[in-house]
């Protein structure tokens, strides 16, 4: 059974970087990105470029939370003492004992600085070792190779192609599933991830 109160503020926290959840006045600590990084939504299905797109963005992420859909985090590094972007667990499925694990974005100088696998390390401790969830899956558009090969990084299986599954901005996009699975987040991911921290 997935163990999670949407009413409860979790922080995680391991020293390099922060998750808090996400509240409305963050708007102010995220529009600098969504007003001078345009690019860092490309691929998303919910853009966030410009104040009326983040706007909106927010307001899906915290009306996710308010109806216990998802649970949307702020990312602070602790390092440069700054935001860096936002995540969330989305798509519970209780029966299940699943979880997804995406609308994850950060500016472009927190790209590559080790931020993401902090980031990653401390959410799927937090699915497996507090949800006690079976399996968590992730979903990009299959044409964004660096979020590809940083899913791959952290210890990722691919599982497959959806072909042209969902609307994007531009038409249609085809959806890269991967995903860990409990046994292999015990048995070798964190401990490969931990590693690399």
């Amino acid at each position: 059974m997935i163990l999670l109160d949407f009413k409860k503020n979790y922080i995680l926290d391991n020293g390099f970087v922060q998750l808090r959840p996400l509240q409305a006045d963050d708007y102010e600590h995220l529009l600098p990105f969504s007003l001078k990084e345009p690019e860092l939504w490309k691929y998303s299905l919910t853009p966030g470029n410009g104040e009326a797109n983040l706007k909106k963005y927010m307001e899906l992420a915290l009306e996710g939370r308010a109806n216990e859909e998802a649970y949307p985090f702020i990312v602070y590094d602790k390092r440069f003492k700054t935001y860096a972007g936002t995540t969330r667990f989305y798509d519970f499925h209780q029966n299940h004992e699943t979880v997804s694990l995406g609308y994850t974005w950060y500016g472009n100088e927190f790209q590559g600085t080790g931020l993401n696998k902090n980031c990653k390390f401390l959410l799927l401790q937090f699915a497996f070792e507090h949800m006690k969830v079976q399996r968590v899956e992730f979903r990009a558009d299959n044409n964004n190779k660096r979020s590809i090969a940083a899913m791959k990084s952290i210890g990722c299986t691919v599982e497959g192609v959806l072909r042209s599954n969902c609307a994007s901005v531009d038409g249609r996009r085809d959806s890269i599933v991967l995903s860990i699975l409990r046994y292999e987040w015990f048995s070798r991911v964190k401990r490969e991830l931990l590693k690399k921290l």
